[in-house]
């Protein structure tokens, strides 16, 4: 019995963590980050964060190919192997498409979406205008805002999601808050 469950959260983790891939490591590269500061630290609303605004939305959305691995495996493993193994494997990936996909269906929008990159373009295009909060606007992607830093107003409304910036509460710390929230903010937004 106890065997069958261990070997079972064996494939769900693996199941787990294969499907993450994309999001865990194309965008902590170091040449994907040079032109951001470390984490936590705010960051300046330009084109390079807009830029990854729309990366992390396609990793997020790659994750459903990376699922295939672990749906095909699992169903290979419960036909020919260890059936405890491949039930753990199938079920996370079938579940992380199935939770993909009805998202998506029911309007439910994931933690980088193209509005939110228009949203920031948005603020983007005030503070370099004649609309703009202050004589020397300089808009940063804070933990729970984007404000200018230097009156202080605040832009938009919108608790910064993870960057794929490396963490900077270590590898394992950040791995496992990663794996945890999925890259979604951990605070809420200031009105709610």
């Amino acid at each position: 019995m106890w065997a069958e469950f261990i070997e079972f959260l064996i494939g769900a983790v693996t199941a787990h963590m294969i499907t993450r891939v994309p999001f865990l490591t194309f965008p902590r590269l170091k040449t994907w980050n040079e032109q951001f500061p470390p984490h936590p630290e705010a960051v300046y609303v330009d084109a390079h964060l807009i830029q990854r605004v729309m990366h992390m939305r396609f990793f997020h959305w790659l994750s459903i190919v990376f699922a295939l691995i672990p749906l095909v495996f699992g169903w290979f493993s419960m036909s020919y192997g260890s059936a405890a193994i491949g039930f753990g494997m199938w079920s996370v990936s079938g579940w992380l498409i199935l939770s993909r996909l009805t998202g998506f269906l029911a309007g439910e929008e994931a933690n980088w979406t193209k509005q939110l990159a228009m949203n920031l373009q948005l603020v983007r295009n005030r503070a370099d205008s004649d609309e703009s909060c202050c004589n020397l606007p300089y808009p940063v992607w804070q933990v729970t805002a984007v404000r200018c830093t230097n009156c202080g107003s605040n832009l938009l409304n919108k608790p910064r999601p993870d960057l794929g910036r490396p963490r900077s509460d270590g590898w394992i710390m950040g791995f496992v808050r990663l794996m945890i929230t999925d890259g979604r903010p951990i605070v809420a937004s200031e009105e709610e």
